[in-house]
């Protein structure tokens, strides 16, 4: 079964890995923990994003994300920002979530372009910023799966 760590999640989120240890802790973010190391399900991402309060969290973040990419005007390549808006069930959610959450962990996007996810019912929001041709890469990827 595919799962998350809690990098993954920070990735997806725009959360730091302490503030998701402190929901862990509080019981929001449910996972299991083998071997030192987090995993989270689909399904406990999912039900994690869909809290109300996490949700205005990560809203923030998305927006920060954005307003931080239009606010740099002295940029010294082409970027992109890109918002995409999904009207998915829970699984092609899921399903979303994956493909992203797999093109950031790919060594030559992970420190260059940044990702974040948000769900509102069957809403799902990928915000990407980064390099022209690594986004379109990325965007490209999903649209030829």
């Amino acid at each position: 079964m595919e799962s998350y760590t809690i990098n993954e999640v920070a990735a997806m989120t725009g959360f730091s890995t302490r503030t998701l240890r402190n929901y862990i802790n509080m019981g929001i973010l449910n996972g299991e923990k083998t071997d030192g190391v987090w995993k989270f399900t689909p399904d406990d991402f999912i039900d994690f994003i869909s809290d109300t309060n996490v949700a205005c969290g990560i809203k923030n973040k998305i927006n920060a994300q954005a307003l931080d990419f239009l606010a740099d005007d002295a940029k010294k390549e082409n970027q992109i920002c890109t918002v995409m808006d999904f009207y998915v069930s829970d699984e092609e959610s899921g399903e979303i979530s994956d493909f992203f959450c797999g093109q950031m962990n790919r060594s030559s996007h992970n420190s260059v372009a940044k990702f974040s996810l948000q769900r509102n019912g069957k809403n799902t929001r990928v915000t990407l910023t980064g390099p022209e041709d690594i986004v379109s890469e990325i965007i490209c990827g999903y649209y030829s799966r």
